[in-house]
């Protein structure tokens, strides 16, 4: 029984774990990437607090020796569920069962050039990407003399009050205040200015009204500038553009504001729902598609009862489908009825600053210090390989015993900017 899986998360992972011993069935793994990445953690590699191989793993070695899994390099360009066969940026590919476990990417919801010159979080290239755009801008600043011009360099937007948009402005607080100055002058350190924006009324609007209360306090503590019930309405000559006709000049626009599913080649347009996602069953196979499973983010299951408008796009609900579909494969083979997936809420949480976290469990809520070492705990569990979870634990250690972490270095890979607009800003940045 060959078994085709489309990408490397969570839910891929865990599915192609379960099966690795299973000699009667050979697995595939097909993802563009070669590594399995930590994406809890990516907030943390682009504010230059813990490096990229502290969270990434390569797959052909988390699946070493492992004779019925291989991993086949490419991206997906086409189903064609008719002849059991896919088609790849690396050849074609034919299969007995597909698996879609391709995860989500960043929604810019068609605002004016808000996907040209926004920076997204939600790979370790767009990490990368900010840790550079961020250091360089500081550069920047410190080669100005005036102080007007100062300012668009050193104000930070934040677009989205979700986990990803509440952990990246504790971040960067804390780097404003412990250090930045100790490689800045005072100036720039005065002048940098961190906003957080959201549509909502609340801050981590998914999580209980607690921790919603908790990160508006801890982060206005913090001196972090909180709008919310504000809407971007674009992003044009370095300033943010909200409905309301406010506007904020700055070449640091963080997206963290939303994620939608890919649209694939192939597939029947019955078969999307809502942000592209993939209506499927209750055992995770497209309704219109027979053999073809779609698991974790990219997937919409309205069968659960406790979730009838689908499922939180969340790691623990990936892992538990990718569990699940492995159970049915081997279940499908011994002659059994497959079953239905029901997901179970362990509860969620979120890193607000330094010794500040909110941890919401079913049977209970924690904030300050305790929640934070149950934060650094969880998050240290499911890191591949034991030492990445070693060198992060020390990484982690370090930099809060020091509060210098050592990584902010600036690497500029080659890249093509996309038109005259965006290669003027990157010039304004990039001169040194």
């Amino acid at each position: 029984m060959r078994i085709v899986i489309i990408g490397g998360g969570f839910a891929g992972i865990k599915l192609a774990k379960k099966l690795m011993k299973k000699n009667y069935c050979e697995v595939i793994i097909v993802d563009k990437n070669n590594y399995h990445f930590f994406p809890p953690l990516l907030y943390q590699v682009s504010t230059a607090f813990i490096e990229t191989y502290n969270i990434a793993y390569p797959f052909r070695r988390m699946f070493q020796r492992k004779n019925n899994v291989q991993y086949f390099m490419g991206a997906l360009e086409q189903i064609l569920y008719k002849e059991k066969k896919i088609i790849t940026s690396n050849g074609d590919l034919n299969y007995d069962y597909l698996v879609l476990s391709m995860g989500a990417i960043t929604n810019y919801y068609a605002i004016d050039h808000i996907e040209d010159y926004a920076i997204p979080m939600k790979n370790i290239n767009d990490a990368i990407h900010l840790r550079n755009h961020l250091l360089l801008s500081l550069e920047k600043a410190s080669q100005i003399i005036n102080l007007n011009e100062i300012k668009k360099y050193t104000t930070i937007v934040i677009a989205g009050g979700g986990p990803t948009g509440v952990e990246i402005a504790g971040m960067l607080a804390e780097m404003r205040k412990k250090i930045i100055p100790k490689d800045y002058s005072i100036e720039i350190c005065k002048n940098i200015e961190i906003y957080i924006v959201d549509m909502e009324d609340a801050l981590l609007k998914s999580m209980s009204k607690k921790a919603q209360k908790e990160a508006f306090k801890v982060l206005e503590a913090m001196g972090i500038k909180i709008k919310l019930k504000t809407t971007v309405k674009g992003y044009e000559n370095n300033k943010v553009v909200f409905k309301d006709g406010e506007s904020i000049e700055t070449v640091n626009l963080i997206w963290a504001s939303g994620v939608k599913s890919i649209l694939i080649n192939g597939l029947p347009d019955a078969c999307y729902a809502k942000s592209n996602r993939l209506i499927v069953d209750e055992f995770n196979e497209l309704k219109q598609v027979k053999d073809v499973f779609c698991i974790g983010d990219q997937c919409l299951q309205a069968t659960d009862k406790n979730y009838p408008n689908g499922h939180p796009q969340l790691a623990q609900v990936a892992i538990q489908q990718g569990n699940n579909l492995a159970e049915n494969f081997i279940r499908h083979l011994n002659g059994e009825p497959p079953k239905p997936f029901h997901y179970k809420n362990k509860g969620s949480m979120a890193i607000i600053a330094k010794y500040k976290a909110v941890v919401d469990l079913p049977h209970g809520f924690f904030k300050g210090v305790f929640a934070w070492f149950i934060w650094l705990f969880i998050h240290l569990i499911p890191i591949a390989g034991f030492r990445n979870k070693i060198k992060l634990f020390f990484s982690w250690s370090w930099s809060f015993i020091t509060n210098d972490p050592p990584i902010r270095l600036i690497i500029r890979p080659r890249r093509k900017e996309k038109n005259s607009e965006e290669k003027h800003i990157n010039e304004q940045i990039y001169q040194l």
